[in-house]
């Protein structure tokens, strides 16, 4: 069970609380493209990531479903979007330190789907 803390005082959670936090965490990173979002920022915090770069290279993703996704995860602090000094004036995004929280949960579905992956191509 997952611990939580009230009133300064640790405890394991109960079952309504963990399905809460379950819910709360679907609500905030749930969907087909925040964590993949997150993923490709985590993996690329050494470049400068632009709205153009991501939209290429994340497949399937179109312009307005990145915006809309964008505003989400820097409305929850995943992310830092930075207006950039240029002519024609461009935006970087990064991700935020408390958005590096989510790594451990990525790379657990990265590792999670490689594994499925195998398992139903050595079934087949």
């Amino acid at each position: 069970m997952a611990k939580i803390k009230r009133d300064g005082v640790l405890r394991e959670a109960n079952c309504t609380e963990e399905l809460l936090a379950m819910r709360d965490s679907l609500d905030v990173l749930g969907g087909k493209w925040k964590l993949m979002i997150l993923r490709f920022l985590t993996n690329r915090t050494h470049q400068v990531i632009h709205f153009k770069k991501m939209q290429r290279e994340i497949d399937g993703i179109s312009a307005k479903m990145l915006s809309k996704e964008l505003k989400d995860l820097e409305i929850n602090l995943l992310i830092t979007r930075e207006v950039q000094d240029t002519k024609p004036i461009t935006v970087a995004y990064s991700v935020t330190e408390y958005g590096k929280s989510v790594l451990p949960v990525t790379e657990t579905l990265v590792q999670w789907g490689l594994n499925h992956r195998e398992k139903i191509i050595e079934s087949i």
